[in-house]
């Protein structure tokens, strides 16, 4: 949706001004109006995306951010001036702009997290509803330090994934170029090498000829069948049934799926003991788990448990039910709701997961080096040997005709 810059009089006869996402200028102009504001100037309609175009705004900048006013806040310097100095030190010019249009909020009268709630590209429901969370207890310096560990530790998760996807992913791209080199480009220079000789050729030699030779024809038509597959498995994924297959079988993928499977452990349960741990109630706390699950399955596992609770039954049923959540982990929430203890048990839960995560990154990068290596040798290799298979044939005839 477009965003709009706007200035407006409060009841007071305060100015306010800020930025704010609205379908049009009138539907802004309505909001505004609801909020008991006098519009006087709207500017922009720019795209939302516009605001980030000069620079991605990272999770290690939002850690950082939070730090920052977290030590400035605990200092007892005032939430505007700390936003003023956040926003001249900060480098990235979006970020730098966002931190401003929501110092220019607050100084209008807004809370912090109704103008953090602006920025949605930035601040998720999850950074909002916590920094609320923290106004409405007292503790905002306290929750902003427990936001920049809880970013850190979601950060470092999610890196540790990364690092075991790419060293296997680099390889088998690199694998792929070369056979697709040599079946384009090496292969038909032997060709005219065998005509030369003439004579039938083994098997394994004329079945590589032949696929060298469709893959240089059709070529434009394979590439573009693969392309579409892609694309459609995309669309596919955007839909609610499509998306909950691709994730069901992510979590169900023999080598991939046992880490997937620790990660999403680790996140729900550590997502949760920080937003309770916050103060944020329980059912609040599991939309919001269930909105940045990052996997439908466990999505609708924690909805379940939101429909549990809310009709007074406890968390650990439904989540026992999702085929997602080991026994063991189950168990502990059970003991953790029947002893008041929910938030330690769930902390203890996820600093397991994360050791989990550690062994299963490792294990899998010891188990996929020698299995890439041997594709690559059973490929590259077959391929090689098909290839020089009529000139061994050839030097067995001339010795036995010598």
């Amino acid at each position: 949706m477009p965003v709009y810059k706007y200035k407006a009089v409060d009841p007071n006869g305060r100015g306010v001004q800020g930025s704010l996402e609205a379908e049009s200028e009138k539907a802004l102009i309505e909001a505004l109006r609801q909020k008991r504001l006098t519009v006087l100037s709207v500017q922009g309609g720019t795209k939302a995306k516009q605001q980030t175009k000069r620079g991605k705004i990272k999770p290690d900048d939002l850690v950082v951010f939070s730090r920052q006013l977290a030590t400035m806040v605990n200092a007892g310097l005032p939430l505007i001036q700390a936003l003023n100095v956040l926003g001249e030190q900060i480098e990235k010019p979006a970020f730098r702009g966002v931190v401003k249009e929501v110092e220019t909020d607050v100084e209008g009268g807004a809370n912090l997290s109704d103008a953090l709630a602006k920025h949605p590209r930035v601040f998720s429901n999850l950074f909002v509803n916590l920094v609320r969370a923290g106004e409405i207890s007292g503790m905002l310096d306290e929750i902003l330090g427990r936001i920049a560990t809880y970013l850190e530790e979601t950060e470092a998760l999610r890196r540790k994934v990364r690092s075991a996807m790419v060293y296997p992913t680099i390889v088998t791209a690199i694998a792929l170029c070369i056979t697709a080199f040599l079946v384009m480009f090496v292969i038909p220079k032997f060709r005219g090498i065998f005509d030369g000789l003439g004579g039938n050729l083994p098997a394994p030699t004329q079945i590589l000829l032949s696929i060298s030779d469709v893959t240089r024809r059709y070529f434009l038509v394979v590439a573009g069948v693969i392309v579409s597959i892609i694309f459609a498995l995309k669309a596919y994924g955007r839909t609610d049934k499509g998306r909950l297959k691709i994730d069901s079988l992510k979590l169900q993928a023999p080598v991939f799926g046992v880490l997937l499977r620790k990660v999403a452990i680790a996140k729900f349960t550590r997502t949760l003991a920080t937003l309770i741990r916050s103060g944020v109630p329980i059912l609040g706390a599991l939309e919001i788990v269930s909105k940045t699950a990052g996997n439908r399955v466990v999505e609708m596992a924690v909805e379940r448990v939101r429909a549990s609770v809310r009709e007074g039954e406890s968390i650990a049923g439904p989540l026992a039910q999702s085929g997602v959540f080991p026994p063991m982990v189950v168990r502990m929430i059970s003991v953790g709701e029947q002893t008041g203890s929910m938030e330690s048990m769930l902390g203890k839960i996820a600093d397991f997961y994360d050791d989990q995560v550690d062994n299963a990154v490792s294990a899998l990068t010891s188990m996929i080096e020698p299995l890439i290596i041997a594709f690559l040798g059973v490929v590259i290799g077959g391929i090689v040997v098909a290839m020089f298979l009529p000139v061994f044939k050839l030097t067995e005839v001339l010795g036995g005709g010598g």
